[in-house]
């Protein structure tokens, strides 16, 4: 479900139950509380989701075991980084970007719920 301006409900489902997240917990905790949280909140409006996906790297044409792992993909399309840091920085980017390209997925966002208001630590990212 897309709308004219680009931005999908999914996305927007996904976000409010982030933001839903933060506004119970605040910033402060540790990432695997906040994806704890949200996995919770995900299945409570209903959406499938994968949590901890595994993720190999293709190198000449090997699957290869390198322990990489997603930290969410919802609805089989829309993978999250999730974050619990000061400041989201430019390698926290790259890595959602080639995280997209190894796995297939068009669509991602990264969340640092480590923000004083979530929406500060939001990026939406297409391949």
């Amino acid at each position: 479900m897309v709308d004219k301006d680009g931005d999908s409900e999914l996305t927007g489902e996904i976000i409010g139950a982030a933001i839903a997240v933060h506004r119970e917990l605040g910033p402060g905790l540790l990432e695997s509380v906040y994806e704890v949280c949200l996995a919770f909140e995900l299945e409570a409006r209903g959406l499938n989701f994968e949590r901890q996906v595994e993720l190999p790297v293709v190198y000449r044409g090997h699957h290869l075991d390198c322990g990489y792992r997603l930290d969410m993909v919802v609805e089989g399309s829309v993978l999250l980084e999730l974050k619990s840091t000061a400041n989201l920085e430019p390698i926290h980017e790259a890595q959602l970007l080639t995280y997209l390209r190894l796995s297939g997925l068009q669509l991602g966002l990264l969340i640092n719920f480590n923000v004083p208001v979530l929406k500060q630590g939001i990026r939406r990212r297409v391949l």
